[in-house]
């Protein structure tokens, strides 16, 4: 099919950005043309972000137009420099002090995060780029919530049909990310601009259904008549290659344990607590089965959770902690676990919540050990080959699961062979589906416009 449309992602996060929350817009944009869309993506030239790879750049198309305009964020060590964290460690008492006057003094003055300090390049290039070339809708996608406001600026000054993609909610987000702490005077702004932003909108997209019925919620009370709707986040079979060699890494304690992995962000949101302690709790049943055992870390953790995982030293477990891994080796280790870790912490809201990276964990073929409150994330997997669930608390359950695992790899339990129903969750199929919803939208939008008058394209 000929692209005959094109639909512009307002984005701040994207290639060469690192971390799962590129992948949404990336493979939209991959697997759009497919089905008559082509994009153009504004987004940042000097991102203050944590996380880098280049992996994700092949998955750009030709005919992809970038737009990258000008943060004007401090940098992102500078950021850091000033992050409160999430230690419980006591510093120097007058540093935290002054620490925390700049974060309180930045989290009131930058509505509604910081990367509003991109707004001004960003509104100006983009205003150039729907004039110079026609776009039939604006898709903003956030976290960062300002990509909202900024798309919500956008389509109210040039008439292009808008799109709010939330791949998180914006009260879940603001309640348990690091260094936000809003109070009223805040809570109050972002009411207002993120009402602004969906009464603008002629659709609202979200990543599981029940956070499109709490955004659906939001979206009534602030008089919007956008329709709202979720599409999953998915997985990329290109990312999967069979041509490649699968064999087990040893990171210096041999192959022969069974592997437990969790590849991600480990914080507040996704804590490792209740892990810890079912380890601890077979540790003190003295169960053998710790001799066999491995959990496998790969990504960012914040102090905290480091401050969890020491309390293993002293146990026959062994701990294997890497760093932040690109795209490609996070799929391979993956495909080199035993069983993938699913983490969700037990804090309201949170059973709304579906992990971005549980779509690759299924693609992987791996048993999954889903810790997480019922919710979407278990109706989503429950019925895949050798799944766990266990609610954060009850940790005794953990421990019995934990050792069941361990005693299916001993006998060589193999899952990898069992039927995975996973077709509706290839991105392919996702793309196709914003591609119907963003034809109804431009549909809708010509029959509104005035005789005569055309804007969008």
């Amino acid at each position: 099919m000929s692209a005959s449309r094109r639909v512009l992602f307002v984005s701040y996060l994207f290639p060469p950005v690192g971390g799962v929350s590129v992948q949404r817009v990336t493979k939209f944009v991959k697997y759009l043309p497919e089905f008559g869309w082509q994009s153009s993506v504004l987004t940042v030239s000097n991102p203050s972000v944590p996380l880098v790879d280049d992996s994700f750049n092949k998955d750009i198309p030709p005919g992809t137009i970038l737009r990258r305009a000008k943060t004007l964020e401090p940098g992102y060590a500078m950021k850091q420099a000033v992050s409160g964290g999430q230690s419980k460690k006591k510093g120097n008492p007058v540093v935290g002090a002054l620490k925390s006057v700049v974060r309180s003094t930045a989290n009131m003055v930058l509505q509604p995060d910081a990367q509003v300090l991109w707004h001004h390049n960003a509104y100006r290039d983009g205003l150039k780029l729907l004039s110079e070339t026609p776009h039939d809708a604006i898709v903003a996608t956030g976290p960062p919530f300002s990509n909202l406001v900024l798309g919500d600026k956008l389509s109210r000054k040039t008439g292009v049909p808008l799109v709010l993609d939330y791949r998180d909610e914006w009260d879940i987000s603001n309640a348990y990310w690091e260094n936000k702490g809003h109070n009223q005077i805040s809570n109050w702004i972002q009411t207002r601009q993120q009402a602004s932003a969906l009464k603008t909108a002629k659709l609202v997209l979200a990543t599981t259904p029940s956070s499109a019925a709490s955004i659906r919620d939001s979206a009534t009370k602030a008089g919007s008549q956008a329709e709202c709707s979720y599409i999953y986040n998915g997985y990329d079979p290109d990312d999967f290659p069979n041509n490649i060699e699968l064999t087990k890494p040893d990171h210096g304690n041999g192959t022969d344990r069974f592997r437990l992995s969790f590849i991600g962000t480990l914080w507040n949101l996704n804590s490792i607590e209740p892990v810890v302690r079912a380890i601890q709790h077979l540790a003190q049943q003295k169960s053998p089965l710790l001799d066999e055992f491995e959990l496998l870390l790969a990504g960012r953790r914040t102090p905290d959770q480091e401050a969890l995982l020491d309390e293993l030293d002293e146990l026959p477990v062994q701990v294997v902690r890497l760093p932040f891994v690109n795209h490609d080796e996070a799929i391979r280790l993956m495909r080199t676990s035993d069983a993938l870790l699913m983490l969700n912490s037990e804090l309201p809201k949170t059973q709304r919540i579906i992990n971005a990276k549980t779509f690759e964990y299924m693609a992987a073929k791996r048993p999954m050990f889903v810790v997480a409150p019922e919710g979407d994330v278990w109706n989503l997997v429950y019925d895949l080959p050798g799944t766990r669930l266990c609610q954060p608390s009850n940790i005794e359950s953990i421990a019995e699961q934990l050792a069941l695992a361990v005693e299916e790899y001993r006998v060589g339990v193999n899952y990898e062979s069992a039927l995975w129903e996973i077709q509706p969750y290839h991105r392919r199929e996702l793309a196709q589906q914003l591609a119907s919803k963003l034809e109804a939208v431009v549909g809708q939008n010509e029959i509104q416009l005035p005789a005569g008058k055309e804007v969008s394209r």
